[in-house]
């Protein structure tokens, strides 16, 4: 059976990872095995972390609101029960961005919710 010469593929492969691990410090940027080992662990990272952004921006808008409602004498639970029964659809990041940049509306928002 004839030898088979990789030296192509190979190359591309580890040319692939090198570019990936581009900007790493040290070893991890430059070495195939170590920049492999970070390059993976740097993929399952971004892959876990783009679903953990959306909780914690969630979090973060859901404490913004609960400090607004309770500047106008109101919680979270109960703000958020009321707007739902009085029909008015808002989702958390608007309400986030009304409750940080526009106070005054918001506070018209917690008058009209807890009616």
């Amino acid at each position: 059976m004839a030898r088979v010469k990789r030296g192509n593929v190979a190359r591309k492969r580890r040319n692939k990872i090198l570019r990936l691990a581009r900007g790493f410090r040290g070893s991890n940027g430059s070495l195939f095995r170590t920049a492999n080992q970070r390059v993976m662990k740097a993929l399952c990272n971004a892959y876990r972390d783009r679903r953990r952004r959306k909780r914690d921006f969630r979090r973060l808008w859901i404490a913004r609101i609960n400090a607004a409602a309770r500047l106008n004498g109101s919680s979270y639970s109960r703000l958020m029960g009321g707007l739902k029964k009085a029909n008015i659809g808002l989702n958390r990041k608007m309400l986030a961005q009304l409750a940080l940049i526009d106070p005054k509306s918001f506070t018209t928002l917690v008058t009209s919710a807890t009616k």
